[in-house]
């Protein structure tokens, strides 16, 4: 069954009839808010970074939230391909150990567990993510506004109930409780910023850990992350909150247009409030110029519980953790198809195989 499906705006599309694609044709990489379902993307990242990407030598920008922060963090790191392989291991095998009559963990218990594990994996490694000689780091982060600029029992939740209903009525309407902050290791961002409320921070040594950290805080999942250094004061969190697939209105180079976007679906889904709205799940002239790499969701039902790795199988599995173990480790082998697909097509880039977006 084949398991890669490919998806192009109509520039994208025009590029790809006249040119094919090759490694020089790429301008900016997106990467996804989406937790575990990020891990699907493991083989397809080893093999862009740590081959086909390596064969060009044009500045690329890779802009990440949540996991796909993480993603491009590592993307950044001198061996990639062994980087890619760390970050798939270490995730699968996280695991919160519960108290006897403890359902699940606390925000303080799961943030200070991941602010280690971060520690651990860029420790001492830092400058190589923000010197990186070809690739420019963005990290989106959703800072609170007002009610959400500081966490409690009760604001929180009448804050994310507020945001909620503003996004109901217009997604601009957001940006009265949260905006966008994008942490950056360069002045140029790679979109404009007319659709959303937003702000640059410079990415360094003294904030990147609380920058990467708080793009990956779920709220009520994760604490938020509170003063960062160089950026306004607040509460941040999860920048797949404002950003959940990077919805953005891209700006390339003429001698490198294409955006090229691994994802584990076919829909770019705005923000994390969009969700319901199914109409804000179209593509937008904004995507004009970006092919998506995406798993066939008929592929998808083969894999184990007919469906990608998500964050109710830490529910579904409790304390089985040899059990979602196995299933996640499964999966990301499975998609080592999708690497594989996309190498071959490579090779003869035929447009008839390429989808609208």
């Amino acid at each position: 069954m084949q398991a890669l499906r490919l998806h192009a705006g109509p520039r994208a599309r025009q590029h790809i009839e006249q040119h094919g694609l090759r490694p020089q044709d790429v301008g900016v990489i997106p990467a996804a808010a989406g937790g575990p379902k990020g891990l699907i993307l493991g083989p397809l990242d080893r093999f862009l970074f740590g081959h086909w990407l390596p064969q060009s030598s044009q500045p690329v920008h890779l802009v990440g939230a949540s996991i796909g922060a993480w993603r491009m963090a590592t993307a950044c790191l001198g061996d990639s391909v062994a980087a890619f392989e760390r970050l798939e291991r270490d995730y699968i095998a996280q695991h919160y150990a519960l108290p006897a009559g403890q359902k699940r963990p606390t925000p303080d218990q799961v943030s200070e567990q991941f602010g280690g594990s971060l520690r651990r994996f860029y420790g001492g490694r830092i400058p190589e993510v923000l010197h990186h000689p070809r690739y420019h780091l963005h990290l989106v982060t959703s800072r609170g506004r007002h009610v959400l600029s500081r966490e409690g029992g009760v604001r929180t939740p009448l804050g994310y109930l507020g945001a909620f209903a503003a996004n109901a009525l217009h997604r601009k309407a957001l940006g009265a409780w949260l905006e966008r902050v994008v942490f950056s290791t360069t002045p140029e961002l790679p979109f404009a910023t007319q659709d959303f409320r937003t702000r640059q921070v410079p990415l360094s040594e003294v904030n990147f850990m609380d920058a990467l950290q708080a793009s990956c805080s779920i709220p009520f999942v994760l604490r938020p992350v509170h003063s960062i250094n160089g950026a306004p004061p607040g509460a941040y969190w999860d920048g797949g909150i404002t950003d959940y697939h990077l919805h953005l209105n891209y700006q390339t180079p003429s001698t490198s247009p294409i955006v090229l976007y691994p994802h584990f679906q076919q829909a770019v889904v705005p923000g994390w409030l969009d969700k319901p709205w199914k109409g804000r799940h179209r593509s937008s002239a904004a995507l004009d110029s970006m092919l998506v790499l995406a798993p066939d969701p008929a592929w998808v039902k083969t894999l184990p519980n007919a469906k990608l790795p998500d964050r109710q199988d830490f529910t579904r599995y409790g304390p089985d953790l040899a059990g979602r173990m196995k299933a996640w480790s499964a999966a990301t082998a499975a998609s080592r198809q999708l690497a594989d697909e996309f190498a071959q097509w490579l090779e003869r880039p035929d447009p008839a195989q390429v989808l609208p977006l």
